[in-house]
């Protein structure tokens, strides 16, 4: 996307999606990228995420989701709800399962979606990653080494 544009809110929202933690410090650090677009956090309701996240739109996901079927179904709903209630742009993530009915409800609606493999994953593709990947408009990576598991990916650089 090009940030270049003069009037980046008229295109719509970021929805920027991702679990706590570690996730969540990896799309933070693409501040100065989507600092001018108008953006909606999807994360866990943690002290932490809801800390770093003071003065954002934040829609709280539920958790944990990890074989969390109750939860899948929950977030796939709450996917719907915003996705359909705002003008996303594109629905940009680093997982982890949270991002999937977010990645596959945006791909049906034909939002752009955007993955960006977590850094610590060299060897091996995420189950997010997996599970998602049919379903990108653009698959980013940190590690030219990643690119094994990923041909289509472009390497983006380390974030943290």
């Amino acid at each position: 996307m090009d940030t270049t544009i003069e009037n980046a809110n008229d295109l719509g929202v970021l929805l920027l999606v991702s679990s706590s933690g570690g996730h969540l410090a990896q799309l933070l650090a693409l501040r100065p990228w989507y600092e001018r677009w108008g953006r909606c956090w999807v994360t866990f309701d943690t002290p932490e995420a809801v800390s770093l996240l003071a003065g954002e739109e934040m829609v709280r996901a539920h958790h944990p989701t990890t074989r969390n079927v109750p939860n899948l179904l929950r977030n796939t709903i709450l996917a719907w709800r915003v996705l359909r209630s705002r003008r996303v742009a594109a629905v940009v993530t680093t997982g982890a399962g949270v991002a999937v009915p977010f990645v596959l409800l945006a791909r049906l609606l034909r939002v752009p979606t955007v993955y960006i493999e977590v850094y610590d994953r060299i060897d091996t593709a995420t189950l997010t990653a997996r599970l998602c990947r049919p379903f990108l408009s653009a698959m980013l990576v940190q590690w030219d080494e990643q690119r094994r598991q990923y041909p289509e990916a472009t390497v983006v650089g380390t974030l943290l």
